[in-house]
């Protein structure tokens, strides 16, 4: 019998794993579960030592309930939606994240959103592929010069931080709402803090949402707070997909409320055939088929982010292991 620890990778992650083998190989076994649902982890995980989580699965008390010696939990990521940390806290697992692995690139697809919607790139494109007439900047008119519009950030946190600076860069007016950052972080980066949601949505061009999903921010933007949000703004989210009820997208699109929307994260993921942003952004006939950009949840991803993640995932799990301090513990 081996006496190495055991150290299973339930989702998302199914190659060689060769990244966490090299960090771990020493001390534990590394398995790859590649489950699709919790069903598919009974048997296979009550006695392993660490767990990493990625965002295909989620792990509920059914699961956790049965775990009998798990030293940690860590989630290849930010968001931690999918685990139930305060269950994991009563039975005393702790749960981590990778809060840096992959901020340059998020804030990064973030600001390319940004620009592809707001300078009319990605709507012009769409059209004349479609075949739609003039050949001509009158497809987008009337469009905006983006110095001095204002650019709201929603959660600033390290990503938010990050495409903050971007945005100044570009001369924007950058202003944030969150409610949760001390006094003094305006002043250190050179931006504007407003004290509600209602300011920033009304004051800014592009809306991109930074924040974690939580009770308080699950569908944040719906019907009702689109409707605050100037005439022909920008909706970007490269954060959690249940921050926004995306249900309200096509019509905020059809109506004008909305000109462009960016989309990296859904509530479900594929998202069903039948839902009404995924049937509008298909029907050529929708503004939302020139207006909305969907990606499938991959604004951390660069190769050196991939890595990041995975190797600082590995590590995790060996100073948990090991008993030694743990690093970035939400729960």
């Amino acid at each position: 019998m081996s006496d190495k620890f055991d150290v299973v990778i339930t989702d998302f992650i199914k190659d060689d794993l060769e990244p966490e083998r090299r960090i771990l190989d020493d001390i534990a076994t590394v398995e790859a579960l590649d489950a699709r649902t919790e069903d598919d982890l009974v048997g296979r995980i009550e006695r392993v030592d660490a767990i990493i989580l990625y965002h295909e699965l989620t792990l509920t008390r059914r699961t956790l309930e049965r775990l009998e010696k798990c030293k940690l939990i860590v989630r290849g990521g930010v968001g931690v939606d999918n685990v139930d940390g305060p269950f994991c806290r009563q039975r005393g697992i702790p749960v981590a994240n990778v809060p840096d692995y992959g901020s340059e690139e998020v804030a990064d697809t973030a600001i390319a959103m940004t620009m592809a919607l707001a300078r009319g790139v990605h709507v012009l494109n769409s059209r004349l592929k479609a075949g739609l007439k003039p050949w001509s900047y009158l497809q987008v008119a009337p469009l905006t010069r983006l110095r001095g519009q204002g650019f709201g950030v929603v959660g600033l946190g390290r990503i938010g931080t990050a495409a903050a600076l971007r945005a100044k860069a570009f001369g924007m007016d950058v202003l944030f709402y969150d409610p949760y950052k001390p006094d003094g972080y305006d002043k250190a980066l050179g931006i504007r803090r407003v004290e509600t949601l209602e300011e920033l949505l009304a004051q800014s061009l592009v809306v991109s949402l930074h924040c974690p999903l939580s009770d308080e921010t699950h569908h944040m933007i719906d019907t009702d707070t689109i409707a605050q949000m100037r005439p022909g703004s920008f909706l970007v989210n490269t954060a959690r997909g249940a921050i926004v009820n995306t249900t309200a997208l096509p019509e905020a699109i059809a109506s004008g409320r909305l000109a462009g929307v960016g989309i990296d994260v859904l509530e479900q993921e594929p998202p069903p055939e039948d839902h009404p942003l995924l049937t509008a952004w298909l029907d050529p006939n929708h503004p939302a088929c020139h207006r909305v950009i969907i990606n499938p949840h991959v604004a951390f991803y660069s190769e050196q982010g991939l890595l990041d993640m995975r190797l600082k995932s590995a590590e995790a799990c060996r100073r948990a292991v090991l008993g030694m301090p743990l690093r970035n513990v939400v729960n």
